[in-house]
């Protein structure tokens, strides 16, 4: 860190590069007063701001490590910023602001060739430049791209089409081509923004507790560094690798169907029931019964059942959310403690799901945390038998809730996923099963990291769509392993089936061969599944989705090695390219293939009706095509046949798992 002063400005430096430049004529830091207007309908959201005043702070006053700037030379201090050292680089704490300053805009210099990725899990776009990201939790939309049918259908329904930056896990964090990182920490909502040549500009609708500067010699050590300072996962239990996770949710004949899974083959590591607490039918499908606790009605002897999968070394998984129905027995028994978020009259917040309502666990009081620890997740869910579950709709918070801690909802909103992240990992670790429970959420913000053992995708089309299809879970992969995500993976055919859309056999079966290159294999039914294809309903998809799945099992030993390499760095186990071949900038964009750890790269085929895929192999090593055998050498596209069975894999010449990779094509 080095701040070099000029005459009414300065240089900031982290690692030798120039991340902040200030002059009265240019300068980095803006404030000022806005007026937002936000409205919520089920997760989707319609934001917009009056800016009221946005002001050039152009005078800077420089007192050793204090930084004081101003609107103009004698006039008042706006703001007052203190430099610090910090691991890997330097932080700028705000330590003062003008009272009424709700808008901050930085500003840091770009370079015009610069490539720019993270921002969370971003579904659309991996290299971030020359665009501009709200970062926001809420449902990431339908279609997701504004020129497509489905989702302007979606949009007139309930706003619910999405754009393309709309994500479950948004993050204040991006890493740059220039080996440096920035992170704003802060939970309000906030715009990044790098549409412009010179400089990228980050927008903050509060005064941020501080901005994090990073510097590394390469993208593996800025990695690192960043999940050192956001959490390391915990680890990826080692059932998980012996097969696929398989979802059902058709009550007590789930057990029934599995078990023409395991006739047919298939390798399972674990039954995921869903609807374990019941079920209710609503015009966008089957959803589930939010009252957190086994339905004996749906599932008969089901802690017997679980136990008897258990000795079959197979586990049982659940669902939950930080909900409660009101119309579920649960529902009066947290009322009647006080632990539910508020409403303005001072009443319990119900909040609507789409013909149902729920009250919202109030995490931010002790009692509601250490009640659904106890009440729901130890005693309901662990104690029946679960191994693990889906820590659903972390991303829902109402921004007209009144929480017990007093902090505006509109603040605590982003802020919510990791709280339901840590009241999940803290039960897990009260009952001394932390590595060996496993729940998986699609919500994230900062912080996540430290306590989710598995990111989940969301709801995906159940299409090869090029915003919300198969693709744009490769793009969450990445962009999410930069900022020290490890473990992220996805529903095997997609999830959400409207408007006429619904699964082909060959989309499931392109998805099965992604996704056993994956941290995770695991299957859903979807919001329809009586008008969509399961995997066991189709000879020809059952038969193909036990191959991936022996695959999956195939590679567990090196897996097993990268599971380790999270641990040991934070490296995620899908990898964009450039992390190990930073000098072939052709890497840099990449978004639809990746490296499964360092010396497998896979190209998943993400369009119908393709019998050949292309693929980029990056300079710097020869490949190996695992289903041929044939050596093409690095720094060039290639064709390769893609049949259904064999997508486009290849292995790095010389790996020390040659003789593993070679035998997947037995």
């Amino acid at each position: 860190m080095h701040l070099t002063q000029r005459p009414g400005g300065f240089s900031l430096f982290v690692g030798g590069r120039e991340m902040l430049r200030h002059s009265p004529d240019a300068p980095c830091l803006f404030a000022g007063r806005g007026q937002e207007t936000m409205e919520m309908l089920q997760g989707n959201f319609d934001i917009s701001d009056y800016v009221v005043e946005r002001a050039p702070l152009a005078e800077v006053t420089v007192d050793g490590d204090r930084l004081a700037f101003r609107r103009e030379a004698g006039g008042p201090v706006w703001l007052t910023l203190e430099l610090r050292a910090s691991p890997g680089g330097a932080t700028l704490e705000v330590v003062q602001a003008a009272a009424g300053l709700n808008r901050l805009w930085v500003r840091l210099l770009a370079e015009a060739d610069e490539h720019v990725w993270g921002c969370g899990e971003q579904m659309s776009y991996f290299d971030l430049r020359g665009r501009r990201f709200p970062l926001w939790t809420s449902e990431p939309g339908v279609g997701r791209d504004k020129t497509t049918e489905i989702t302007f259908k979606a949009d007139q329904r309930n706003r619910a089409g999405g754009d393309y930056y709309h994500t479950n896990y948004p993050q204040p964090t991006y890493v740059s081509s220039r080996r440096v990182a920035v992170h704003l920490q802060t939970t309000a909502y906030s715009v990044f923004d790098f549409r412009h040549a010179e400089f990228h500009e980050l927008e903050v609708w509060a005064m941020p507790e501080r901005l994090e500067l990073f510097a590394a010699a390469d993208f593996i050590a800025m990695v690192g560094l960043l999940s050192e300072r956001f959490g390391r996962q915990p680890p990826l239990p080692d059932w998980v690798l012996n097969g696929a996770i398989i979802g059902l949710k058709a009550g007590a004949e789930s057990f029934t169907r599995l078990e023409r899974y395991l006739a047919a083959g298939v390798r399972v590591s674990g039954l995921w029931c869903e609807d374990w607490a019941g079920v209710r039918q609503t015009s966008f499908g089957t959803r589930l019964f939010w009252d957190w606790q086994w339905n004996p009605s749906r599932y008969p002897a089901l802690d017997a059942r679980i136990a008897a999968l258990r000795a079959r070394g197979i586990r049982f998984l659940g669902y939950v959310s930080p909900y409660l129905c009101s119309d579920g027995t649960l529902f009066p028994e947290a009322e009647a403690l006080g632990l539910f978020a508020r409403n303005a009259e001072g009443g319990t917040l119900l909040v609507d799901f789409g013909e149902f309502s729920c009250g919202v666990l109030d995490f931010t009081q002790a009692a509601a945390s250490d009640w659904f620890r106890e009440r729901i997740i130890k005693q309901n869910m662990i104690g029946l038998g679960l191994s693990g579950w889906m820590a659903d709709f972390g991303e829902y918070l109402p921004i007209d809730a009144h929480l017990a801690n007093g902090v505006d909802a509109k603040l605590m909103h982003n802020a919510w996923p990791p709280i339901w992240a840590e009241v999940n990992a803290q039960a897990v670790a009260e009952a001394g099963r932390t590595g060996d429970i496993l729940f998986f959420m699609r919500a994230g913000f900062t912080g996540t990291q430290a306590h989710c053992p598995l990111l989940w995708a969301g709801d995906q089309c159940v299409d090869f769509s090029r915003h919300d299809g198969l693709q744009t879970v490769m793009v969450g992969a990445l962009s999410s392993g930069m900022l020290g995500n490890a473990y992220h993976h996805s529903d095997v055919g997609g999830y959400t089936s409207l408007f006429g859309n619904v699964r082909t056999a060959e989309l499931i079966m392109r998805w099965a061969e992604m996704a056993a290159f994956t941290a995770v294999m695991r299957t859903h039914e979807g919001n329809r599944p009586l008008e969509n294809l399961q995997v066991d309903q189709d000879p020809e998809v059952l038969a193909h989705f036990a191959r991936m799945t022996g695959i999956y099992v195939a590679l567990a030993p090196y897996l097993r090695t990268l599971i380790a390499d999270a641990g040991a760095r934070g490296l995620p186990v899908q990898r964009p390219l450039l992390l190990h071949f930073p000098d072939d900038r052709a890497t840099y964009g990449i978004q639809d293939q990746y490296l499964f750890g360092p010396d497998l790269l896979v190209a998943p085929v993400h369009a119908a009706g393709q019998s050949e895929w292309p693929a980029y192999l990056p300079a710097g090593a020869d490949w190996v095509h695992v289903w041929s055998g044939q050596v093409f050498a690095g720094g060039g596209r290639v064709v390769v046949p893609a049949p259904l069975g064999q997508p486009p894999v290849f292995y790095r010449q010389g790996s020390a798992h040659t003789a593993l990779f070679a035998s997947l094509s037995a």
